[in-house]
């Protein structure tokens, strides 16, 4: 756990120590874009920083070689998946990491988008699975959804992509907001500390396996990982593209004795239609020709494969600037 943590935190200063560099041998006009990610325990976080240290690896700037493109990078905490939406239509983020199945409603005018299609919105390219968590507290009693009913649920922070994930389960189970003894809206860095100082009982999580702030709940305080894989999450998987089945495997965290089957999503790179394509061949050519490397930031992202990165769970149309890059390596 320790090791993620450090990971994350040293991953963000690398990052950050190159934002704004004052190099007079730059060559052409600067461009400074902005990345939005998610908690700063969680996976989103590393994956826009880490895209911002290959931007900033490939910019060379004050070496003889490379490609001196000029563009800045910075990847702040946000609140995640539908706000990263939101302000990117709103150009107030260039890009962004967004849950798969936000990607879909969003560009589709659908669920929390109906009636508010973002036709401009593009897909860059996926990153990594990310399995719906619900992590309950040692000795609450709780072993499925249904036992839930009566407890004190952390449902996430309005915006979040595993607020939006929760409330697709709450209406497939039939559960309402009164069902639940408390439902808080705690944020992916505040709930693991509030469920090992028992101030909940149980939350949702939807993150790319292993994240830090699970490790907190799991390694700290001996909570427990559920599993979902009743008629009900079938179902989901059966009706809706963008989700799929997963596994957690056994020993990824203290207390995870027995593989853990649950369902999830994939998180994607998105951004605007409006964002200039060479911004975003620079952007994705950065990643793809430093894929080794990225690979290393992050345990999630150990098993990426560059075909399966420029298909899966896309449903928004590729950004042309991405499309030209892809089509030159013959990925596309």
């Amino acid at each position: 756990m320790r090791k993620l943590i450090v990971a994350t935190l040293a991953l963000a200063f690398a990052a950050g120590a190159f934002l704004i560099p004052d190099d007079a041998s730059a060559q052409g006009k600067k461009r400074f874009i902005s990345i939005g990610t998610g908690g700063p325990t969680g996976v989103y976080f590393v994956v826009g920083n880490a895209i911002c240290r290959m931007v900033h690896r490939a910019a060379a700037e004050g070496r003889k070689k490379g490609r001196k493109h000029g563009i800045r990078c910075a990847a702040p905490s946000t609140a995640g998946s539908t706000y990263n939406i939101a302000n990117i239509k709103a150009g107030e983020l260039d890009f962004g990491v967004a849950q798969s199945d936000w990607q879909y409603h969003a560009y589709n005018g659908t669920s929390k988008f109906k009636g508010k299609a973002f036709k401009k919105l593009r897909s860059v390219f996926s990153v990594h699975p990310e399995p719906y968590h619900i992590i309950v507290g040692k000795g609450t009693g709780i072993r499925s959804w249904a036992d839930l009913k009566g407890k004190r649920f952390n449902i996430g922070n309005p915006g979040s992509g595993q607020r939006g994930t929760t409330e697709v389960l709450m209406k497939a189970y039939g559960t309402k907001k009164s069902d639940f003894r408390i439902a808080t809206e705690l944020t992916s860095t505040e709930q693991s500390k509030a469920l090992c100082d028992g101030k909940i009982d149980a939350y949702g999580y939807t993150v790319g396996v292993p994240n830090a702030g699970v490790s907190i709940a799991t390694d700290g305080c001996d909570a427990v990982i559920i599993n979902l894989n009743t008629k009900v999450e079938a179902n989901l998987v059966k009706n809706n593209p963008y989700y799929a089945f997963a596994t957690i495997p056994k020993g990824t965290y203290k207390t995870t004795s027995a593989d853990v089957t649950t369902f999830g999503v994939m998180a994607t790179f998105i951004t605007s239609a409006d964002v200039p394509n060479d911004v975003v061949y620079e952007v994705t050519r950065a990643v793809f020709e430093n894929l080794d490397d990225f690979r290393k930031l992050h345990p999630a992202f150990r098993n990426l494969d560059p075909k399966q990165m420029v298909t899966n769970a896309l449903s928004a149309p590729l950004h042309p600037g991405a499309l030209k890059y892809f089509k030159e390596k013959g990925l596309k």
